[in-house]
C-alpha cells in the first residue's frame, strides 16, 4: 500500500497557512504564518529567548531570528538582553502585539471551524489524537 499521508499534510499545510493568511489580512491583521506561530507562543508566555521560541515552534533558530527581526521592524515585538545572561536576547511583545490577540483568536476560530467543516466532534477527536501520535513520533526522532 503507497502512503500518501504526508504528502496529504504538507499540501493542507501550505493551503491552511494561504487561507489563514488570507483571513488575517481580511481582519486588518498583516501578520505571516510564520509570525503568527511566534505570537501564539509568546502571548502563552512572553519574555522568551530565540531558542526557547525555537523549540516551542518547531522553527529552526535562524529562521526564528528571521522572522523576529520583521516583527521588531513593524513594532510586534522587542528585543532585549537578559541581565543574568549578556549572551542571550529576549523577545518580548510590544502592546500592539497585545492588542491584536483577540482578533487574531477570532480568526483562529474561523480557520478551526473551516478546517472541522463536516466533521463530527468524535471524527476530529480522534483525527487530533492520530496528529498528535505523528507528532509525539517525529519529535522522538529529532
Amino acid at each position: 500500500m503507497e502512503s500518501k499521508g504526508g504528502f496529504y499534510i504538507t499540501q493542507i499545510k501550505q493551503l491552511q497557512d494561504r487561507i489563514f493568511e488570507r483571513l488575517l489580512l481580511e481582519n486588518g491583521i498583516e501578520i505571516s504564518s510564520g509570525q503568527g506561530r511566534i505570537l501564539f507562543i509568546l502571548w502563552k508566555t512572553d519574555h522568551l529567548s530565540v531558542s526557547e521560541i525555537s523549540e516551542r515552534t518547531s522553527l529552526a533558530k535562524n529562521t526564528v531570528s528571521i522572522v523576529i527581526d520583521g516583527m521588531v521592524h513593524k513594532g510586534i515585538v522587542e528585543r532585549e538582553i537578559n541581565p543574568q545572561n549578556r549572551r542571550q536576547t529576549i523577545i518580548s511583545l510590544t502592546d500592539y502585539a497585545k492588542s491584536l490577540r483577540e482578533e487574531y483568536e477570532a480568526v483562529s476560530e474561523q480557520m478551526n471551524a473551516l478546517f472541522y467543516q463536516g466533521f463530527s466532534e468524535e471524527e476530529q477527536i480522534q483525527f487530533e489524537r492520530y496528529l498528535a501520535r505523528i507528532l509525539e513520533t517525529l519529535t522522538r526522532n529529532l
